[in-house]
């Protein structure tokens, strides 16, 4: 028995010298290595996050960037790190563009609105038929005063500022009398964001006309930086890292459209007549509030039909 407890103490002192050795070694390699400059140090690591490209010539509208401006820069760099990065809503609108830009790109080109507003859209909805919680609705976000003030049917039964195409068109009007008041696209860009009083008001105060060297609140002074990252990284999906195929995208199912000068008592018995379901017809016709359709006035409206079921 005592031999025995013997060699469990002899075993055991080798076990705990062993392991001493062990820890210098581990200790000399893990000084070495922290020893190394940190691009010896992790040149066996594979990075997952860099930072990212900004292209020199960057614009909106046709309107330089002036990127020489060191705080301009970083916020550029910004909006280009979180929009990229938060990459399932950057990949879903990229999949959204090619579904809504066919149907908005021609209303902006017939207004003589620069293209780049299309990602003003895309930074307003994230092309998505929404209500925001000051009131804001459909893809371009507005608000019920201003459709109204530019003759947009806005009520419980009928709200045509999910109305795509009559909301583009809304929109474009919007920017044209603003670039006319500021003379600068990038400034009615901030005013679609601010109001065109809140930006005249904040130009008079800082005594400026450049909204680059304007000091704003949080969600204006990143607006345009936003629209700006947006419509690069959009513009160039494999520089950003992301890969989509062109069966990737969503499309618009072709639809046709129907007159309707009555009320329409029962809008799923509607839709039934058409071979569509309830939720097909309020998918592509968002516009259409309620399960009805008042119309006492016989006004004519066009709903869309799908031509095959999406």
């Amino acid at each position: 028995m005592d031999l025995f407890k013997k060699a469990l103490q002899i075993v055991g002192a080798i076990a705990i010298i062993f392991t001493l050795v062990f820890a210098v070694k581990s200790t000399e390699n893990s000084n070495s290595l922290n020893s190394l400059p940190l691009t010896e140090n992790t040149n066996h690591l594979k990075a997952l996050v860099s930072s990212l490209p900004i292209p020199s010539d960057l614009s909106f509208a046709g309107e330089p960037v002036p990127l020489n401006e060191q705080e301009v820069l970083e916020r550029v760099d910004r909006e280009f790190l979180v929009n990229t990065y938060w990459q399932s809503n950057a990949m879903l609108l990229m999949k959204r563009s090619q579904k809504y830009f066919p149907i908005m790109r021609p209303i902006l080109e017939a207004y003589g609105v620069p293209e780049d507003f299309l990602y003003l859209a895309v930074a307003e909805s994230g092309l998505e038929p929404l209500r925001s919680p000051a009131g804001a609705a459909g893809f371009w976000q507005l608000m019920k005063g201003t459709a109204k003030d530019y003759k947009l049917e806005v009520n419980k039964n009928v709200d045509e500022r999910y109305h795509v195409e009559k909301a583009t068109a809304v929109a474009c009007e919007y920017l044209l009398k603003a670039k006319e008041k500021f003379g600068s696209w990038t400034l009615a860009a901030a005013a679609y964001n601010a109001g065109n009083r809140g930006i005249s008001r904040q130009l008079e105060k800082q005594q400026t006309n450049n909204y680059y060297d304007l000091l704003l609140g949080q969600e204006t002074g990143r607006y345009v930086f936003r629209i700006l990252a947006l419509k690069t990284i959009m513009s160039d999906p494999i520089t950003y890292g992301f890969k989509l195929n062109e069966l990737d995208y969503y499309t618009l199912t072709p639809t046709k459209e129907v007159t309707i000068k009555e009320p329409i008592k029962n809008l799923s018995d509607f839709a039934l007549s058409q071979n569509i379901s309830y939720k097909i017809l309020k998918r592509h016709n968002p516009w259409l509030r309620q399960e009805y359709l008042n119309n006492r006035s016989r006004k004519k409206y066009q709903i869309k039909i799908p031509l095959v079921m999406d």
